[in-house]
């Protein structure tokens, strides 16, 4: 069909249905996504703005309860939320701040496809690292694909056509769905099966290059989360199932939170709990000791208990604990000292697999002959032993013999236990000495916003992503990797800026930068004031929602409270006659009556000064 019969049926098909062909596009210059927030007038009584009065029943953090009452957002199933007009406003702000501080150091913008051939996924090793939380799709061709949680193998894949070290180094980045599997989502927006990333990635020559990028990033996602009106704290974390030399969470503090964070209060240290260490105070073993020798331990099964029988010589800076586990389907023997707790994901980081988990008793007794609380790692040749640090080089220590009810005194480490490896496999507590200048170390929650990955050539290696050197030689691409979440921003905010009424969203990101609330709007001189101030309002490209509602004033005042506009400006008879409006500010809940004309200045002067600053 030739081009000008194409247009004359579009032509025929909008005038059959009345459309205005220029309807069908966004205005020229704006990108789809940011429609949401083009508008800058609206009048609630013709806005989807469902405000309800009690909080939703399977609420747990504030913000989830927020969201939901002040109509931004709505459950469709567990862990997948609609955004309604509200919350597109929102996450649309976010989506631009995003955009442009990647742009800002020179992003450049791709959109790549969510669903991903599964051999994509076998080839990095991922198809099975990532367990369960993948979401595997079968067509109908009986072809495995996947649901991608992120897009590492996809962008290293397209970098197989950068093939100089000329065409270095590269910024690319995308804003996209992506999909996990949560076993159990909670908290709203916080933990969710489907949500909205933007995954960035840099492309360089060497680690000198890669360090540059990390560098740049990290000031990109600084200036992001205070646009956003965040004080994010940045903290050393787990790559996990990422990989990769080195990686930094940016962290809100937040008892919402789900992850434990420890920051010393003398220094500058600061680490996710599942790479926090912390100095240990010396601990005093005899310089010779005999070989181990058993002893009866009758109904004893516990650190604390052979502590109490023995404590002398089994104080529980003195035992091992020797746990075990099934890793990879073999038992794996892990040793702790007896007043330290196995943190898992240090465990996971250090044998570098998800098929893990902590062995049946049946299965003990039949690796081992003895049941927990008896165990021990002397003499054991036929599993893997691992150790935490901590235990490294100690000596006249108390374990379990491998038989019920039976200990072994004077055990050496180094002397009566064949080990594997040594790893920093221990929980940090709140109080606990900083590692760096052994100041105090304090545990609080927060919630990861942001992470940063230093991913090295993981990926380019497999995927075949080489680029020739000047010296004509080729190298895999050293690449890095960057997440922003969406939708978990929002609630950040949300679960920062709120108090008993409702949100209180900075100028960056709110919906609307001021809402007019009308009392008695049907009166003629509110009427036309309402008229007068929109038109205003809008020249001065201020984002309006007229609040327009036969409704009662206490009605309408809390749904802007709720709903957390900055801004208020009260339109009444009663004012009017004075030639006045009451402005409010959400944030301090200060008021005072203003001249309506010096209102819109009022406005501009606040709304211009938290766009920039991110309040």
């Amino acid at each position: 069909m030739c081009l000008w019969s194409s247009v004359w049926i579009c032509g025929l098909i909008a005038l059959f249905h009345n459309v205005d062909l220029g309807l069908l596009r966004p205005p020229s210059g704006i990108d789809p996504i940011e429609a949401a927030s083009t508008i800058v007038r609206m009048r609630w009584s013709h806005a989807f703005i469902p405000t309800l009065r009690d909080d939703p029943a399977d609420a747990e953090a504030v913000s989830h309860r927020l969201l939901v009452r002040a109509g931004f957002m709505r459950r469709l199933h567990a862990g997948h939320y609609s955004m309604l007009p509200l919350g597109q406003r929102v996450r649309a702000k976010i989506d631009r701040i995003i955009r442009e501080e990647q742009d800002r150091i020179g992003g450049q913008q791709f959109h790549l496809p969510a669903l991903h051939p599964a051999e994509l996924w076998k080839k990095s090793g991922r198809w099975e690292v990532m367990g369960d939380e993948l979401f595997r799709v079968i067509d109908r061709k009986e072809v495995e694909n996947a649901l991608g949680m992120t897009h590492e193998e996809v962008f290293a894949t397209l970098a197989t056509e950068v093939t100089s070290y000329r065409q270095l180094p590269q910024i690319w980045y995308q804003v996209q769905t992506k999909f996990r599997d949560e076993p159990r989502p909670k908290s709203g927006l916080l933990r969710v099966r489907e949500f909205t990333m933007k995954d960035a990635y840099t492309l360089d020559i060497d680690t000198e290059g890669l360090d540059a990028a990390f560098t740049k990033q990290h000031g990109a996602y600084t200036r992001t989360f205070a646009r956003f009106g965040l004080e994010a704290v940045d903290v050393q974390a787990s790559s996990g199932a990422m990989g990769g030399t080195e990686s930094i969470e940016f962290m809100v503090p937040s008892e919402a939170g789900e992850d434990w964070i420890l920051t010393c209060d003398t220094c500058d240290y600061r680490a996710n709990r599942e790479r926090a260490t912390s100095r240990l105070d010396p601990v005093e073993d005899p310089d010779d000791v005999p070989e181990p020798e058993r002893f009866d331990t009758p109904d004893i099964r516990t650190i604390a208990a052979l502590e109490d029988a023995f404590p002398e010589e089994a104080r529980a800076d003195h035992q091992i604990k020797t746990l075990v586990y099934v890793v990879d389907g073999e038992p794996v023997l892990v040793c702790m000292r007896g007043d330290h707790n196995l943190l898992d994901q240090k465990l996971v980081d250090a044998l570098l697999t998800i098929d893990i988990r902590p062995a049946e008793a049946d299965e003990i007794r039949g690796w081992l002959g003895a049941d927990p609380g008896s165990l021990g790692a002397v003499g054991v040749t036929d599993y893997r032993v691992i150790a935490d640090e901590a235990l490294r080089g100690r000596r006249g220590l108390v374990t379990g013999a491998n038989t019920d009810d039976v200990h072994l005194r004077h055990v050496d480490m180094d002397r009566d236990i064949e080990m594997s490896a040594w790893y920093d496999l221990r929980t940090i507590g709140d109080g606990e000495a900083c590692p760096i200048d052994g100041g105090t170390l304090s545990l609080w929650k927060g919630i990861e916003i942001g992470h940063i990955f230093k991913l090295g050539t993981k990926y380019s290696e497999v995927m075949g992503a080489m680029v020739q050197d000047p010296d004509g030689e080729s190298h895999p691409i050293v690449m890095g990797s960057y997440g922003i979440g969406l939708e978990r921003s929002m609630a950040a905010v949300v679960e920062v800026h709120n108090d008993d009424k409702g949100i209180i969203w900075p100028v960056s990101l709110a919906p609307y930068e001021v809402i007019v609330t009308a009392i008695r709007p049907e009166d003629e001189e509110v009427s036309a004031a309402l008229d007068r101030l929109e038109e205003s309002l809008e020249e001065k490209g201020i984002e309006t929602l007229i609040d327009d509602r036969n409704e009662r004033p206490g009605v309408k005042f809390a749904d802007a409270e709720l709903i957390g506009v900055p801004y208020r400006i009260t339109v009444g008879p009663r004012g009017l006659a004075d030639g006045k409006v009451e402005t409010q500010e959400r944030a301090s809940g200060t008021s005072d009556d203003v001249p309506l004309g010096s209102v819109v200045d009022w406005v501009q002067t606040r709304v211009e000064s938290g766009r920039r600053t991110g309040k």
